[in-house]
C-alpha cells in the first residue's frame, strides 16, 4: 500500500512501557494453553482472566517506571490473560459438540446450505446450518455447523451392519449456497486418522467451526429430500458458485479452469491432484490459491487505484488526504476479495494484518518494525489461537518479519524503476528461500531446490497477469480464455522444472530443537550481516539436514500400524530394511491412503522400502500401492493378486507361496499362506490373503490380511499340531487381527493356537462393516488379550525390544480438540 505520510510521528514505545512483553505474553499464553490435553473447567479459565486484569491493574498503579520487574510482571500477567481466553473459548466451542448419543442415529434435519458445495467424484460435500431437528419425533439440539456428504449410487452403501449392502442412494439434486433443505442424516464427531507427523484432520475441523460431519440419507426406504427455497442466506457465496459455473463453463481445459477457480473463488478442491504435485514441487503451491501474497498484491493496487480517483476531487482531498483514502480504499477492497474467495484462514491473517498497519499509519504512529510485527501476531491469535498450529501463519509470519529485518525494500527506499524493482524483487525471493528453506524442511520435511527459478518466473505472471485477468474475468468472461492459456503455458515450465532429477530434497522429520536451530541459522544467513558470521550460521542448519530417525536395534523389530480408516497398512522395519504390508484404501480418484498418509510417513521417518506385501486384492489393501510406489520404486512387490491385475502389470510382482523366506539384520520373515495349491482352488480374494510370519527368536508377530476361519482352520492343522510337548510355530506375540475384526475371523481354535498377548485391529471409526464384531472381542477377552484399535489408539506402534507396550499416538499427541472415542 502506499505510504501515508502524516503529522510527526512518535514512537509508541516511549509511551506504552512493557508493550514489547504484553505482546509476547499474549503469544506465548495462547501457544501454552494449545499444549493442553483436556480442558479444565470454564471457571478456571475465567479465573485467570480475573487474575491476569488484577495484576494489569497493579502493574499500572506500582510499576509505572519502565524496567526489569515491570517487563517480567507485564508478560506474566498477558500469559495468564492469554491462556484463560483461549482456554475460555475453547470450553465454550465443546459444549456445543455434537452429542454422542446421537451418532449414528436417523435424524430428521431442516438447514441452510452454507458455504460452496463440493462435487467430488462420489457426489457433493457441504457445509449446513440446522436449524430443526428431530429425532424419532422429538427435538434436539445440534452443533451450529455441519459438513454433510450427499453420495450418489453404490459410494453411498449404509452405514453398519443394519443397512443393506449395496443399498444405491438417489443422485444428489444440483445444491445450491443459501438453500433451505429438509433430509435424513446421520452423523458423528469429527474423526480423522492421527500418525507421526500426519495431517491433523479434527483441528483442521476445529478451525473451520465444524462439530459434527456426516451424510444425508437418500436411500430407497428413506423420505426423499426436499428443496423448501432459497432463502438469501449467504449470497456471497452463492455467488462464487455462480462464477466457479460459469468458469467451468467457458474453459475447455479443466485444469486451467480449476486453477482460475482456484484464484478467483477460493476453491482449492478445483485444482487437480496431478497439479498440485507439481506446484509442491516447484515451490509455487501458495499462488496457486488465495494467499497473503494475492491479498497484499489486490490491496496495493486497489490502493494505488483509490489514491489515483481520490485526487481527481479537490473537495474529497481537503476533507480526507488521498493517501489514508487509498490506505482505506486499499483495505477495503481487499477486505471485500478475502469475503468473495471463501474467507479462508490466510486471507483472514492477511487482512487482519493489513488492517494492523494499516491503522497505525492513519493514527499517525511510528513503532519499530519489531513491535509492528507482533502486533499483526497478536492482532491475528487473539481472533484465532489455533493458528499458531498451521503451517501458514509460521511461514507467513517469518517471511514478513525476515523482509523487515533485512531491510529488503520493506525499509529503505529502492529504485522505481523497472530494473530497480526487478533487482528488488529477486533479491527479496532469495532472502525469503534462504530463510524459510530451514522452516519448510522443519514443517514439511521438503525444500524444492528449484524453487528460487521456479517462483522468480511464476510470481510475476500469476499476480501480475493470470489473477488480475481471472478477476476481471468475472465482469468480462471472456478473459477467461486467455488466463488459462497463460495457465496452460505456464504449467508446461513448472511440469518440466518438476521433472529435474533432485527438482525437491526430502529429508526425514527433524526434532524441534533441531528444527528451531536451523530456523535461526536461516534467519540469520538472511539478514544483512558480513558474510562471517552468516557462514558461522551454517553449522545451526546442519542438524535438520542430517537427522536421521531412530531405527530398531540389531536383531529386533518395530511394528507401526497406520491409522488409515477402513483398511490395512503396517510399516515394519529391522535396523537397515523396511517392508510395508499393505497400502491401505483407496478413497476416490484423487485421493488414496498411500498419498495422504503413507507417503507422508515414509518421508518423514526417512525410510527406504525394500519390499511391498499386499496381501490380497482388496481396495482397503491396496488403494495407496500406487502412490507408494511411485515414490520408491526400488521396492519389491509381493502379492496374491493373479498377472492380470493393473497394478501388478505396471510393477512386476513375485507371488506369495507359503514357504518364502528371508533374514534381514537377525529378524526372519516367514510366508505362512496361500500355499502353491490355493491359487487354483480358491477364489475368493480374502482367501487368498499372503500371511506373514515375524519373529527374531523371542518375540513373533503375525500379519493376517482378510483371512477367513477356514484358512485359520488350515493354518491351524498345519502348522500348530507339532509333536507333544513342542511350541506350536503358530504362536505369536502380536497379532494383526484378520480381517479388521470381522465375524468370519479369529475363531477359538485359531486364537487357541496363537495365543497373542497383544492384538491389533485397523478399522474405521463407525465404519459400516462394524468391525471389530462385538463377539470377537469377547474371544480376545477370553484369553486376556491386550486389543487395540486405530479409532481409540490412532496409528500404533510396537517394538520387539518393549514388547509389553503399545504406543498410541492418540495419546502421545493428545489435545483437547481430538475426539475421544467413547
Amino acid at each position: 500500500m502506499p505510504e501515508f505520510h502524516g503529522p510527526s510521528p512518535h514512537t509508541t514505545a516511549q509511551r506504552l512501557p512493557g508493550l514489547t512483553p504484553a505482546l509476547l505474553g499474549i503469544l506465548a499464553g495462547s501457544a501454552l494453553q494449545l499444549q493442553q490435553a483436556a480442558l479444565w473447567s470454564s471457571r478456571i479459565y475465567v479465573l485467570f482472566v480475573l487474575l491476569a486484569l488484577i495484576l494489569i491493574g497493579l502493574i499500572a498503579i506500582y510499576l509505572k517506571a519502565r524496567g526489569r520487574a515491570a517487563a517480567l510482571a507485564s508478560g506474566l500477567a498477558f500469559v495468564l490473560l492469554a491462556v484463560g481466553i483461549t482456554g475460555w473459548r475453547a470450553t465454550l466451542f465443546v459444549d456445543s459438540a455434537l452429542a454422542p448419543a446421537l451418532e449414528g442415529r436417523d435424524i430428521a434435519l431442516s438447514g441452510v446450505v452454507a458455504g460452496l458445495p463440493q462435487p467430488f467424484e462420489g457426489g457433493l460435500r457441504f457445509r449446513f446450518e440446522p436449524e430443526t431437528a428431530w429425532l424419532n419425533g422429538q427435538p434436539v439440539a445440534l452443533p451450529q455447523r455441519l459438513e454433510l456428504a450427499w453420495y450418489s449410487g453404490v459410494f453411498g452403501q449404509g452405514d453398519g451392519a443394519s443397512d443393506p449392502a449395496g443399498e444405491l442412494q438417489r443422485t444428489p439434486f444440483v445444491v445450491q449456497a443459501g438453500e433451505r433443505w429438509r433430509f435424513n442424516v446421520r452423523l458423528k464427531a469429527p474423526h480423522g486418522g492421527l500418525n507421526p507427523h500426519g495431517f491433523d484432520y479434527e483441528l483442521w475441523q476445529w478451525e473451520q467451526g465444524v462439530q459434527a460431519t456426516g451424510y444425508v440419507r437418500a436411500g430407497r426406504r428413506d423420505p426423499p429430500p426436499q428443496r423448501l427455497g432459497q432463502t438469501g442466506q449467504h449470497p456471497v457465496d452463492g455467488l462464487r458458485q455462480q462464477v466457479r459455473a460459469s468458469i467451468f463453463a467457458r474453459v475447455s481445459d479443466p485444469r486451467a479452469a480449476g486453477v482460475l477457480a482456484a484464484l478467483v473463488t477460493g476453491d482449492q478442491g478445483a485444482i487437480e491432484r496431478s497439479d498440485w504435485d507439481v506446484f509442491r514441487a516447484t515451490g509455487v503451491a501458495h499462488l496457486m490459491s488465495i494467499s497473503g501474497l494475492h491479498i497484499t498484491m489486490f490491496a496495493w493496487l486497489a490502493a494505488a487505484l483509490a489514491g489515483s480517483l481520490w485526487r481527481r476531487s479537490t473537495r474529497l482531498c481537503l476533507w480526507l488526504t488521498a493517501p489514508s483514502a487509498a490506505l482505506l480504499g486499499g483495505l477495503v477492497l481487499a477486505t471485500l476479495y478475502a469475503l468473495f474467495s471463501g474467507w479462508g484462514v490466510p486471507a483472514q491473517r492477511t487482512v487482519l494484518m493489513l488492517a494492523t498497519v494499516g491503522a497505525l499509519r492513519l493514527l499517525g504512529l511510528r513503532w519499530p518494525w519489531p513491535q509492528v510485527w507482533l502486533l499483526a501476531c497478536v492482532t491475528v491469535v487473539l481472533l484465532d489461537p489455533w493458528a499458531l498450529l498451521q503451517a501458514g501463519f509460521w511461514l507467513s509470519f517469518v517471511a514478513v518479519g525476515v523482509l523487515f529485518a533485512s531491510d529488503s525494500g520493506a525499509v529503505s527506499p529502492i529504485d522505481k524503476r523497472a530494473r530497480g524493482r526487478f533487482v528488488a524483487m529477486l533479491r527479496e525471493q532469495w532472502v525469503i528461500t534462504l530463510a524459510l528453506t530451514p522452516l519448510s524442511l522443519l514443517l514439511f520435511g521438503q525444500v524444492s531446490l528449484v524453487g528460487l527459478l521456479a517462483n522468480v518466473l511464476a510470481i510475476p505472471v500469476v499476480t501480475l497477469l493470470v489473477t488480475p485477468l481471472a478477476m476481471v474475468g468475472v465482469m468480462v468472461p471472456g478473459l477467461w480464455t486467455w488466463a488459462a492459456g497463460v495457465i496452460e503455458l505456464l504449467g508446461e515450465v513448472l511440469r518440466w522444472l518438476a521433472s529435474w532429477p533432485g527438482a525437491v530434497l526430502w529429508v526425514a522429520k527433524a526434532p524441534w530443537w533441531a528444527g528451531a536451530a536451523a530456523v535461526l541459522g536461516g534467519v540469520l544467513l538472511a539478514l544483512r550481516l558480513p558474510w562471517s558470521l552468516r557462514l558461522a550460521a551454517l553449522p545451526l542448519v546442519m542438524p535438520v539436514l542430517l537427522w536421521q530417525a531412530p531405527r530398531p536395534p540389531l536383531g529386533q523389530f518395530e511394528l507401526l500400524a497406520a491409522d488409515i480408516g477402513q483398511g490395512s497398512a503396517v510399516l515394519v522395519r529391522t535396523q537397515h530394511h523396511a517392508l510395508l504390508y499393505d497400502a491401505g484404501p483407496r478413497f476416490s480418484s484423487e485421493s488414496d491412503a498411500g498419498q495422504r498418509v503413507l507417503v507422508p510417513l515414509l518421508r518423514a521417518l526417512g525410510v527406504q522400502l525394500d519390499t511391498v506385501m499386499l496381501s490380497h486384492r482388496d481396495s482397503d489393501h491396496t488403494g495407496g500401492a500406487q502412490a507408494v510406489l511411485g515414490m520408491q520404486p526400488q521396492a519389491q512387490l509381493i502379492s496374491s493378486m493373479a498377472g492380470e491385475d493393473s497394478l501388478v502389470t505396471q510393477h512386476p510382482a513375485t507371488r506369495c507361496v507359503a514357504g518364502q523366506r528371508w533374514r534381514w539384520d537377525g529378524v526372519d520373515f516367514e510366508v505362512l499362506h496361500p500355499q502353491a495349491a490355493d491359487y487354483g482352488r480358491l477364489t475368493k480374494p480374502n482367501a487368498l490373503s499372503c500371511v506373514l510370519r515375524i519373529t527374531n527368536g523371542q518375540q513373533t508377530a503375525l500379519l493376517m490380511g482378510d483371512i477367513e476361519q477356514p484358512q485359520e482352520a488350515q493354518l491351524v492343522q498345519t502348522l500348530a499340531s507339532g509333536p507333544p510337548g513342542a511350541v506350536p510355530t503358530l504362536r505369536a506375540d502380536v497379532l494383526l487381527v484378520p480381517h479388521h475384526g470381522s465375524k468370519s475371523s479369529s475363531s477359538g481354535a485359531f486364537l487357541e493356537a496363537v495365543q497373542p498377548r497383544i492384538a491389533l485391529v485397523q478399522a474405521g471409526y463407525r465404519n459400516r462393516f462394524a468391525h471389530p464384531a462385538d463377539s470377537v472381542l469377547v474371544r480376545y477377552q477370553a484369553l486376556g488379550t491386550r486389543l487395540f484399535d486405530t479409532p481409540h489408539c490412532g496409528a500404533m506402534t510396537w517394538q520387539s525390544w518393549w514388547s509389553q507396550t503399545v504406543r498410541c499416538q492418540r495419546q502421545v499427541d493428545q489435545r483437547y480438540w481430538h475426539h475421544r472415542v467413547p
